[in-house]
């Protein structure tokens, strides 16, 4: 069963332009994006005024404890609109004391009073999207700003930070991305370090089809490390951070003490989730629900839930509960892991089902234990560090296979 959603991500989807990797849900609004009187702001305004429609209908729940501003680009918002949201959220559900509110802010599109203003009306934790600080890598993965912009940046934020007046922030970075050979990643992570941020989000680069890179791969055209390199560039990020004070708290997750995401944790943790806004994934009550990925598809979506209230996993006594595979598959990207027998009963297994169906899957990961990749502690199973994180996606593969194989109906 899952825990009552106590927590709200808002999907903001304008972007100046589309990066070379990015298959999100978003709407490139060109470099006039901010412009007064400009197409893109009439773009934004309409689409808020669907948030703020989408939000006013949603059925009611527990206060929250974390809210998460993502796209796209939210720093895109002025404050005034961003406030806006934060007041109907409140409205909604209220805000647990000491609630994390999180924003992903891009550099090239704010300036050190922006931050001031979302500080002023709720924000307390940035995140940062710098993915490279190399001008060179930069440009070839189609990001908008430069390395000079992204430094000046991390420094404002980090003074809000250590003056107290930010309770925490976050940098992201894409680790084997085209060019970036060890030595020159290496460089990457003690850049990053040197920004003095208390979290970093470290994440893989992933080759979507329907992408520059997907098409550039397709052709021979691209040019990443192979999987030895890779798995290279893992380990020594990992060891680099770790020799810094950073613990490795999900897969693509580090963070000082005291500074790991609350928000994160949530999706990882299996609890229940809000989500408004197109595109966006919500799973309240446990069964995942994607809104529609563009602007059309999501304004029909909505004017039929304002008329007729179809979707169902939005009601507790409606919505069926997460499967156990997929609470696995996000449990095991934590550090912790997952206890097996918990997970299943949560699920509504018997002690019968649970002796019967987790001995197999025992099975199916053997020699990913006898190999030290997956540990085992007392019915919990955690990935080893970095051994076992490395290959997740081939421990998962078992684990899914594992899941077809049962019986369930019987």
């Amino acid at each position: 069963m899952v825990a009552p959603p106590r927590s709200a991500y808002l999907h903001i989807p304008f972007c100046h332009k589309r990066c070379f990797y990015c298959d999100f849900s978003i709407i490139p609004l060109g470099d006039s994006a901010q412009a007064p009187g400009s197409p893109g702001i009439t773009s934004i305004n309409a689409y808020l005024d669907l948030l703020h429609r989408e939000i006013s209908i949603a059925p009611k729940g527990p206060a929250l404890s974390t809210i998460y501003f993502g796209g796209g680009t939210p720093s895109l918002l002025k404050k005034n609109e961003v406030s806006d949201l934060l007041i109907n959220l409140q409205r909604k559900f209220g805000f647990q004391d000491g609630a994390e509110i999180t924003m992903e802010v891009d550099p090239a599109t704010f300036f050190e009073n922006d931050l001031n203003g979302y500080i002023g009306i709720g924000i307390n934790r940035f995140s940062l999207g710098a993915q490279a600080f190399d001008d060179i890598t930069l440009a070839s993965i189609g990001r908008k700003h430069k390395r000079s912009q992204l430094i000046e940046a991390c420094n404002w934020i980090n003074n809000l930070f250590k003056k107290g007046i930010l309770r925490s922030w976050s940098l992201d970075l894409i680790q084997n991305l085209p060019g970036l050979n060890l030595s020159k990643w290496i460089k990457e992570l003690e850049q990053a370090v040197l920004t003095e941020a208390p979290h970093l989000s470290i994440y893989d680069l992933t080759i979507e089809p329907d992408t520059v890179f997907g098409r550039l791969h397709k052709k021979g055209k691209l040019n990443i490390p192979i999987d030895s390199e890779a798995q290279q560039i893992d380990f020594e990020t990992n060891r680099l951070l770790k020799s810094r004070g950073f613990a490795r708290y999900e897969i693509s997750s580090y963070s000082l003490p005291g500074h790991a995401s609350r928000h994160n944790r949530m999706y990882w943790s299996g609890s229940g989730w809000w989500g408004f806004g197109m595109g966006a994934t919500s799973a309240p009550w446990g069964e995942r629900f994607s809104r529609p990925r563009t602007i059309a598809g999501y304004k029909k979506w909505l004017e039929q839930q304002e008329n007729q209230l179809l979707e169902k996993t939005l009601f507790n006594e409606k919505s069926k509960p997460m499967p156990l595979d997929e609470l696995l598959m996000i449990g095991l990207r934590r550090r912790e892991g997952v206890h097996l027998e918990e997970f299943a009963k949560n699920a509504g297994w018997t002690k019968k089902e649970c002796d019967k169906n987790l001995k197999s899957l025992e099975k199916f990961w053997l020699n990913f234990i006898n190999e030290g990749y997956l540990l085992t502690n007392n019915g919990r199973y955690f990935l080893s560090d970095p051994k076992g994180m490395q290959i997740s996606n081939q421990i998962l593969i078992q684990m899914f296979l594992w899941w077809d194989s049962l019986d369930l109906d019987q």
